[in-house]
């Protein structure tokens, strides 16, 4: 049996902050606002993760409110989900996600995203799809106000 799960997420970009995306720190001006280190796109896989198997949110399992996950690293977040995941009989089977930013670009950047996800969830590199894309200046991403990241996440059934 398989299933899909799909996630989202927002964070503001504010000066000041480490910059963590798909698990690695980039040199960037500004970096992402949030309770953890803020790495939108580990976090929209996690939703997609647990979303998949009816497993709530990354909010039921990792509350902002808990100060046990004030400014954890994100990749701790996404081995936990994995772990709900597992728990639940599933295995993830691929990830396909979209990055929406307009700086910095990430391109030279995704081969080692690739890694950091591939890494903490045990799986090989080319099942993890990553992409970019600015919105032409629209919106609060266009005026580098903040960061969105998509994902879809197929899961099967191991037991």
């Amino acid at each position: 049996m398989y299933r899909i799960g799909y996630g989202i997420d927002y964070h503001q970009l504010v000066e000041g902050r480490d910059f963590w995306l798909g698990g690695i720190k980039i040199p960037h001006t500004k970096g992402a606002l949030g309770h953890s280190d803020a790495d939108v796109l580990l976090h929209a896989i996690c939703d997609a993760m647990l979303g998949a198997v009816n497993a709530g949110d990354i909010g039921t399992h990792f509350p902002d409110t808990d100060h046990a996950y004030k400014d954890i690293d994100s990749k701790i977040l996404l081995k936990k989900s994995n772990e709900v995941l597992r728990q639940k009989g599933y295995e993830v089977v691929n990830i396909d996600s979209t990055v929406c930013l307009q700086l910095p670009k990430i391109k030279p950047h995704i081969a080692l995203m690739q890694e950091a996800i591939a890494s903490t969830l045990e799986l090989d590199i080319d099942l993890i799809s990553i992409k970019a894309t600015t919105t032409e200046q629209l919106g609060f991403v266009g005026r580098e106000e903040g960061i969105v990241a998509h994902a879809n996440v197929l899961v099967r059934k191991t037991i």
